[in-house]
């Protein structure tokens, strides 16, 4: 995943020039430094979900577009993110029982989206479907094949996934419990 997101910052920087944009320029709309931006494009450090919508939208370009044609992880077209790369988020000293897990961060400022709760049951069926979205699936209980395009990836408790929900994509449940995800659509 870190050549993917290395490629993040090639093509912020390569998508701003390409616009003819200063790093000030975007930085300045988008509402972050221009030491971020550049340690972005440098491949230094990695945006935040809500730093990089930001980013995308002062370049002035769409999602889809930014998206296009960037290298792909093992050549597919999705993220996954594993319980185990994780961290847990300090909180305040005096609370106790808490535990705060950052699985994926998001900003809401020029996106709308939904949330659900997917309840996939052993052996379900269900043709790919296509939605006009991106797409977050976290899971929450049991264990989920998600078939996206021609790539197959199994996701277990506490793993997610996001990608782009114009590719045929369907959940398939080969186990013999339900499975529970968290579903949020970002439409852009």
């Amino acid at each position: 995943m870190e050549d993917y997101l290395i490629n993040i910052g090639k093509r912020i920087k390569e998508t701003r020039k390409n616009h003819k944009k200063t790093i000030s320029d975007v930085a300045m709309k988008a509402g972050v430094t221009a030491g971020l931006i550049s340690r972005i494009e440098n491949s230094r450090t990695i945006p935040s979900l809500p730093v990089f919508l930001k980013i995308v939208d002062a370049l002035e370009t769409e999602m889809t577009l930014f998206f296009d044609g960037m290298p792909k992880v093992n050549g597919v077209n999705f993220l996954v993110s594993r319980k185990d790369d994780q961290t847990v988020i300090e909180k305040e000293d005096e609370a106790v029982g808490f535990t705060y897990n950052y699985i994926f961060g998001k900003q809401l400022n020029s996106v709308g989206f939904e949330s659900v709760l997917l309840e996939v049951e052993p052996h379900s069926e269900r043709e790919k479907v296509i939605t006009d979205a991106f797409e977050f699936k976290y899971i929450l209980t049991g264990e989920c094949y998600y078939l996206i395009g021609d790539q197959q990836v199994l996701l277990k408790e506490g793993d997610s996934i996001f990608f782009d929900g114009r590719i045929p994509h369907v959940p398939m449940n080969k186990g013999k419990v339900s499975s529970k995800m968290l579903v949020v659509y970002f439409f852009i």
